[in-house]
């Protein structure tokens, strides 16, 4: 495992994920990712098992000090009389007193971002959070976010995986000098039935979910891994005991397309970077 920094904060390269994960998943599948070495975990408020994941956690024994937390704002809390109230409840939830990362989940269409942003501010003067940044922002929206906040934006999550090109939205955040944090790597599954990604594979004794969280850490991109399979839990963190060749990266970078999307929600995604 290594650590990916960006203005003051290092985050492990590779983190669990609980989206979509009932709170059984969650119990099961935690105690495994800490044993396989996994300290940082991602979930969020819509999510609705970040109870869950702070009890899982504190169950499981783990030290505050070697865990990095990130959790997320939704969307209709994004105002004067709920955000504050939604991140201390997150907190008692998480059982912590401050998050390692806090991120606004995504730009909507009801409140202005520069208005999110002074919200995100205000937790993170208050010692909610001690990093903030954003998710599923295009590369204005991410830069309006950058120049408006006077906290540092460590990261802007949102979904890459090999048929989605993301190289815009990479090369603006390296010059703003904050990484990406990719989910969705296995494309809802797709990656690992694919021929091209399973002949990579093939060659470096690796699975194909292993080429390409590989290939995004590569790229200097925190991933999220995820599965409820408890014999995955090790396997997608063995990751860092090789490396992808530049003809193999490049291969799987012209695996995208233009419909490569797949998270597009109405009403919630901005006007996406073409």
């Amino acid at each position: 495992m290594f650590n990916v920094t960006a203005h003051g904060a290092s985050i492990p390269a590779l983190g669990f994920g609980v989206f979509r994960m009932s709170d059984a998943e969650v119990e099961r599948i935690v105690p495994e990712a800490l044993a396989v070495g996994f300290r940082h975990f991602d979930t969020a408020q819509i999510y609705a098992n970040e109870a869950t994941l702070g009890r899982a956690l504190d169950k499981a024994g783990a030290r505050r000090d070697d865990l990095f937390l990130t959790t997320k704002v939704w969307v209709d809390n994004y105002s004067i009389d709920r955000f504050a109230a939604s991140v201390d409840e997150s907190l008692e939830k998480l059982r912590v007193d401050q998050v390692d990362l806090l991120l606004i989940h995504w730009p909507g269409d009801k409140v202005p971002v520069a208005r999110q942003i002074d919200m995100l501010n205000a937790v993170k003067a208050a010692g909610k959070a001690k990093h903030i940044g954003v998710s599923n922002q295009n590369t204005a929206q991410m830069r309006e976010s950058v120049l408006r906040s006077t906290a540092p934006i460590v990261t802007n999550q949102v979904e890459m995986h090999p048929y989605l090109d993301q190289s815009k939205l990479l090369a603006a955040a390296r010059q703003a000098g904050i990484t990406l944090t990719a989910y969705y790597a296995m494309a809802d599954g797709k990656v690992i039935g694919d021929p091209a990604i399973q002949a990579i594979a093939a060659r470096y004794g690796k699975s194909p979910a292993q080429v390409v969280l590989r290939w995004l850490v590569q790229q200097g991109v925190i991933v999220l891994s995820k599965t409820a399979n408890v014999a995955r839990v090790a396997e997608n963190f063995a990751i860092f005991d090789f490396a992808l060749e530049a003809a193999d990266m490049a291969a799987l970078h012209a695996l995208a397309r233009p419909d490569g999307r797949i998270v597009n929600p109405d009403g919630l995604a901005p006007e996406w970077d073409r």
